[in-house]
């Protein structure tokens, strides 16, 4: 069976412990090559060749619910917002309807101090208090107590576990001394049914809170899909029809007017218009397109009408997979979060475990009333030691991070390159395409004359000459010749001479064009172009002698001209304090007169494609982390070696997928932009990591009493509930400061 990605959504996951859990589950099922959940939307990513059967199967096994994603990326996000709106209500009227019970029955015993059961009156008052809290219990925390029961069922322990635990024997403990007074000492017959709403009502409104929250982190997949228009206007048979967008076919012709988006990939067969790209490619300026020009799905068309063929449709659009890569790095790990993940695995048991040990001392050994002090130490640990907050702690941020990183044209494959981008020390950089725009281009033309006339008549010359030629600077020649709008005349008697250049017949004019070596085989006097030459090949510039009818008529130069932006990125990227060595295939002499002008101290020239990946090699070797940025074919070992491969949007499909991060915009400033944002997400985490495990290292002794010999009093299990559900809000909200992330220098 082929290896195929699907998508689970899950139901009753509410922390770290439960995620290793089904992941454990579903990698154990034949078939499942890797199984990733995100804690932070309740998905299950799976690759293999697994049933889907066999893998909801499998969940369920492990006490979890699960079902399978066949509706469509819009649908589904659809789909989750109503029903995060609807769990957001539910929860805000459960807490309400808790704390409405908890807040006046706290106020009371912190007014009289009447919480005890010393007479019949008594009695009857708290047991009709306590079936008020019964009922709190069942309707707004009955799913804390039914998520504890299927854990149990299934021999697991969770955050419900311990919620179900904390308030259920704080309950009962409670109902015994309505119940049989006389079965405890007089100092002992307090009750604690204030703790037990108060504690369902906290911890609905922290999830009520983290909800709201948690919906902001996916906004970046959520503008993505508002760049696809639901439907598209399909020419068949003479007439135009609009039909959803999922019926579109590879071959359809479509049609879009001024103001509509590009509904798939395809390529124009009628029409010119301008196309603002900018939404994938950051490019501010739009395109113009024409017959033959190609179109990406989720651009905006702006002033003309287009009829274009359907390419790629659906999933295999580049605006399908832009998303679909943002939502596997989204729900991917970073290494940091292992640590957490080991931690979470065991942290529920061994804090059952410290809550029975720590109730047990205060019983035997502590003071008077021993029961209820044991009562409120075992709910207190209970209650604070969830571990909501660590499970939340990298997921959270890894959204919001690789998110933004979309919203500057950063496409991260996985939370490893996330990681890594923040540590790199050495940044190698190819050259061509990369530095410079990788088409060479006619820079320099002077004649003997000096005239622009003279130059536009050497120029046709020229073009007219290298018009049948395939030789990139022949290429570079004509194009100079036809932005100039001259005319290309026939040629005869063309002759290409290895090495050395070319000749031929233009208008009778026996023109020729190349080195230093054709002029001298010809006879040709270049002495007073030699100066010349050499300040050209100075500045990178390949030069070439024109003659005509056996005279010197002139120079050109040709170079692959270096981008706009390229020197301000590398001094931005020096300033990040990263070494920077460029690499390429081209001539010693262009290459360093490249890094000459970029700032660049460190060149690899004239290099293979197995060159550059052995150099990569080296430079880990001598403990250097590496990133290393290209755009060919000849880039993919290289990228694929380094520890982060960043490739260039514009270059071939073989260098994004082989690279760990892809840039939309072909700009260096993108790489610097990643490894700004890189270290902000890694910082964000570990503010959270470092706050959710002071929080549980510090929370667990103080509610186990360690404060009580010095203060005199224990942790109330309600101030215990207050901050575990506010521990995963704050951590929630420190994750989400990342949506206001913005690079040292907007580009």
């Amino acid at each position: 069976m082929s290896e195929k990605q699907q998508t689970f959504t899950l139901s009753g996951v509410s922390c770290a412990g439960c995620v290793s859990k089904i992941e454990k589950a579903v990698n154990a099922v034949p078939g499942v090559g890797e199984a990733r959940v995100n804690l932070a939307d309740r998905t299950l990513q799976v690759s293999g060749s697994a049933d889907a059967g066999a893998i909801q199967s499998a969940i369920e096994g492990a006490g979890y619910g699960a079902e399978p994603v066949r509706r469509s990326e819009r649908e589904l996000r659809e789909q989750q917002h109503a029903e995060e709106q609807r769990h957001y209500r539910q929860l805000l009227w459960r807490s309400g309807l808790a704390l409405g019970l908890g807040v006046p029955l706290m106020a009371w015993g912190l007014l009289t101090g009447e919480m005890m059961v010393n007479n019949t009156g008594q009695q009857l008052a708290w047991g009709a208090v306590g079936l008020l809290t019964l009922a709190v219990l069942v309707y707004c925390g009955g799913h804390f107590f039914s998520g504890a029961w299927r854990a149990f069922r299934h021999h697991n322990a969770n955050m419900d576990t311990l919620i179900a635990l904390g308030t259920g024997t704080a309950w009962a403990f409670s109902m015994l001394v309505v119940l049989l007074p006389q079965l405890l000492p007089e100092a002992a017959r307090h009750v604690y049914f204030e703790a037990s709403a108060m504690i369902i009502g906290l911890i609905n409104l922290g999830q009520a809170l983290e909800v709201r929250a948690r919906g902001r982190t996916s906004a970046a997949v959520e503008k993505l899909l508002q760049l696809q228009d639901p439907t598209a206007r399909v020419v068949r048979d003479g007439r135009e029809v609009d039909i959803p967008l999922e019926e579109v076919q590879v071959g359809d012709r479509l049609r879009v007017r001024p103001g509509e988006k590009i509904p798939v990939d395809g390529q124009v067969l009628e029409g010119s218009s301008l196309v603002d790209e900018s939404m994938l490619t950051g490019e501010p300026v739009p395109v113009k397109k024409g017959a033959g020009d190609a179109l990406s799905a989720g651009t905006l068309n702006k002033n003309g009408t287009l009829l274009f063929g359907a390419e790629k449709v659906g999933a295999e659009t580049r605006l399908a997979q832009i998303i679909e890569m943002v939502k596997n790095a989204q729900s991917s790990r970073v290494p940091i979060a292992r640590l957490a993940d080991k931690i979470s695995a065991i942290f529920v048991p061994t804090v059952m475990i410290v809550a029975i040990v720590a109730a047990l001392i205060w019983f035997n050994w502590g003071p008077d009333p021993r029961a209820a002090h044991m009562l409120v130490v075992l709910t207190s640990v209970l209650i604070i030691a969830c571990p909501c907050a660590l499970g939340l702690a990298t997921p959270m941020s890894v959204m919001v991070g690789v998110g933004k990183g979309a919203e500057y044209g950063v496409l991260v494959r996985n939370g490893k390159a996330l990681q890594q981008a923040s540590n790199l020390t050495t940044l190698v950089v190819d050259k061509t395409g990369t530095l410079t725009e990788g088409a060479p281009k006619l820079t320099d033309l002077e004649t003997v004359g000096g005239g622009d006339g003279d130059a536009d008549e050497l120029l046709a010359l020229l073009a007219s000459l290298e018009q049948g030629s395939e030789h990139p600077l022949a290429e570079a020649v004509v194009a100079a010749a036809r932005e100039r709008n001259l005319e290309l005349l026939p040629v005869s008697d063309f002759e290409a001479i290895t090495a050395h250049g070319v000749s031929g017949t233009v208008k009778d004019k026996k023109i020729l064009l190349g080195n230093r070596k054709l002029m001298q085989r010809e006879n040709i006097d270049i002495a007073a172009w030699h100066e010349r030459a050499e300040e050209l090949a100075d500045l990178g510039r390949t030069a070439m002698y024109a003659a005509v009818n056996g005279a010197a008529a002139g120079i050109i130069a040709v170079a692959d001209p270096i981008r706009d932006d390229a020197k301000a990125a590398i001094a931005r990227l020096l300033r990040l304090g990263l070494r920077i060595e460029m690499l390429t295939g081209d001539s010693s002499a262009t290459a360093e007169a490249v890094a000459q002008q970029l700032g660049i101290d460190r060149v690899h020239a004239e290099l293979l494609p197995e060159d550059k990946e052995k150099i990569v090699g080296e430079l880990l070797k001598k403990g250097e982390r590496v990133g290393m940025v290209g755009d060919g074919i000849n880039d993919a070992p290289a990228l694929a070696r380094a520890d982060v491969g960043f490739a260039i949007g514009a270059g071939t499909d073989v260098a994004i997928e082989t690279a760990d991060i892809t840039l939309m915009r072909s700009s260096l400033h993108g790489v610097a932009n990643a490894i700004e944002l890189s270290r902000a997400t890694l910082r964000n985490i570990k503010q959270n990591l470092f706050g959710a495990f002071v929080y549980n290292t510090l929370g667990i002794p103080v509610a186990a009493g360690v404060l009580f010999p010095f203060t005199g009093a224990l942790l109330s299990p309600v101030i215990a509930g207050a901050a575990m559900a506010f521990s995963s809000v704050t951590v929630v909200s420190n994750a989400n400061r990342l949506r206001f992330f913005q690079p040292t220098e907007v580009q």
